[in-house]
């Protein structure tokens, strides 16, 4: 952040604040549409490289081989553009508290904290014994906008493991030609 920005403090230039919440969870919801394809293409691959016959069967690897999928593909996107697919068409971009493009090893980190969105809902379910699509999906949506609710908690609007990892998503729209 320039000087002449930290001396006058006041409203946040626009450039600064993070998008709107409801855009922010298009674009989530967005994102995993398309992962579907990719976590369908890298699960395709697995099943026929391990020979899988059965859906029940090599579980633990085929997650263990989408975590790292996944994990490539927002790292890769993150620290290259500062945007996935679905942000691109959200006008939002990743970047550093500086504003300065993310590193490898930030994306990195914010891939693994990224999944604080998850992880209560799956461990809550888990703990209380519930099985099933059913309960799996409510605690998981009801999971999710508990933790998009926790940005109204943070001044500048960001979520939990942006502030954690040094980062922050700002709205970007393309240069367009005249």
């Amino acid at each position: 952040m320039s000087p002449s920005l930290m001396a006058h403090p006041g409203p946040e230039p626009e450039a600064l604040k993070a998008p709107p919440l409801h855009r922010r969870l298009a674009c989530f919801l967005y994102e995993g549409v398309l992962l579907f394809g990719v976590v369908m293409a890298a699960g395709f691959v697995y099943g026929t490289l391990t020979q899988q016959r059965h859906a029940l069967v090599g579980t633990w690897g085929l997650q263990a081989v989408i975590f790292v999928v996944l994990g490539f593909y927002f790292v890769y996107c993150w620290s290259g553009r500062g945007q996935t697919l679905a942000m691109q068409t959200w006008h939002i971009r990743l970047v550093g508290r500086d504003g300065a493009p993310v590193s490898r090893l930030r994306a990195f980190c914010r891939y693994l904290l990224s999944w604080l969105w998850f992880l209560p809902a799956l461990v809550g379910v888990e703990l209380a014994g519930l099985k099933g699509p059913g309960p799996t999906f409510t605690a998981m949506a009801a999971g999710v906008l508990a933790y998009a609710g926790l940005a109204w908690l943070h001044p500048k609007g960001q979520y939990l493991h942006d502030e954690l990892c040094g980062t922050r998503l700002i709205p970007w729209a393309p240069a367009r030609a005249p």
